[in-house]
């Protein structure tokens, strides 16, 4: 398993890490305990030592079952990284409540990665100003916090301000081929790296959907390595940039397991000629979308109350990805005065629209398709 010493942390955590958002679960919902703890097992065996879990994950089962199945082991043999749910705290004593008992349910004296979860702009200028991170600096000191860092989904200009405000240990990103220019994308892979701070990535595959391609998409990708999954590829994209320290996998089968160590044991940097491939794909994936819609909002807010953006946005993650069970569950959970359907075709949206997209027509194709 392909390893990667962080001189910055003096740690040697496994390039591939093992997140625990998406274990096996039981009909019912729960964990699927012995199919999740015969992963762990596996991939720890193949040299895997670097376990990802958070707050919520599972219904909030995620960390107690993680604790158990790590306890087995070593602790000096694995890293443990956990998350504060910064959405549920808005005080220094509903923090210091939250963490504390996530070290008992973890089982754990310290954990080794500890984050800031999905910290915005906003919530990070709240947390600085109520004491958190002065609160876990104090937990660092006291070698209860290995490395302090934080998970990031907002946009560059945010991810900028987060960075720069601290000499932060780590941090964790949303990133793969397709969100180069997306929340911090490749300018805030950049910075960080200009920084010296080394990054841990989630949703190399985003979500799945890079391993669940259309065949005509994905041709060129089989005909080079015919042998290789098309996860491996979006594996091995995130993993041939050096400053992409920790690629964390969300595993749910052991089929999935066995793919990822196989892209690990014996780790391959994408060639010159790989590059060009995955970035034919990538515009392939892009010409596939439903509406050049660059999410600008100019066009909101809309009389009507229609999430103009929002509409266009999951209609693209269709088309370019596929996915009609969760297109339609995402128009289910929409408030309807949002959707595409209740368009006046007033047309005060495209009169300041800057791409000039026919919004009117879009929608009501939306509808049409949903109905």
């Amino acid at each position: 398993m392909q390893k990667t010493y962080i001189e910055k942390l003096n740690a040697t955590p496994s390039r591939l890490g093992f997140g625990c958002m998406r274990l096996p679960t039981t009909p019912q919902g729960e964990i699927d305990e012995p199919r999740a703890m015969a992963m762990i097992d596996r991939a720890y065996r193949a040299g895997v030592n670097y376990f990802d879990t958070a707050f919520f994950y599972h219904q909030r089962k995620s960390e107690e079952f993680v604790g158990r199945a790590l306890a087995r082991y070593p602790r000096d043999s694995f890293y443990l990284a956990t998350k504060l749910p910064l959405s549920l705290i808005h005080s220094l004593d509903e923090a210091k409540e939250i963490y504390r008992g996530q070290l008992k349910t973890l089982g754990v004296d310290y954990v080794d990665f500890y984050l800031l979860h999905a910290i915005n702009g906003a919530r990070w200028r709240e947390v600085s100003q109520n004491g958190i991170v002065d609160f876990l600096l104090e937990e660092q000191k006291a070698g209860r916090i290995r490395h302090l860092g934080f998970s990031f989904h907002d946009d560059y200009a945010a991810f900028e301000e987060i960075l720069t405000a601290r000499d932060w240990d780590f941090c964790q990103i949303q990133f793969n081929y397709m969100d180069v220019d997306t929340q911090a994308g490749m300018k805030g892979y950049e910075l960080a790296k200009r920084l010296g701070v080394p990054l841990v990535i989630m949703e190399p595959v985003k979500g799945g959907s890079l391993a669940t391609l259309g065949e005509d998409v994905a041709a060129p990708m089989r005909a080079a390595r015919p042998e290789k999954s098309l996860a491996s590829w979006a594996m091995r994209w995130v993993g041939s940039l050096d400053n992409c320290k920790v690629i964390l996998s969300g595993m749910t089968t052991e089929e999935q397991v066995e793919d990822n160590i196989a892209t690990f044991e014996h780790f391959e940097p994408l060639s010159a000629r790989e590059q060009e491939i995955v970035a034919s794909v990538r515009d392939a994936i892009r010409g596939k979308q439903f509406i050049a819609c660059t999410g600008c909002r100019y066009c909101m807010p809309c009389p009507f109350g229609v999430d103009i953006p929002g509409n266009f946005a999951r209609m693209n993650r269709f088309a370019m990805y596929g996915g009609e069970k969760r297109l339609r569950a995402e128009w289910e959970e929409m408030v309807p005065a949002e959707r595409a359907d209740a368009c006046r075709a007033c047309g005060k949206c495209e009169t300041v629209c800057p791409q000039a997209l026919h919004i009117r027509e879009s929608l009501r194709e939306i509808a049409k398709r949903l109905a």
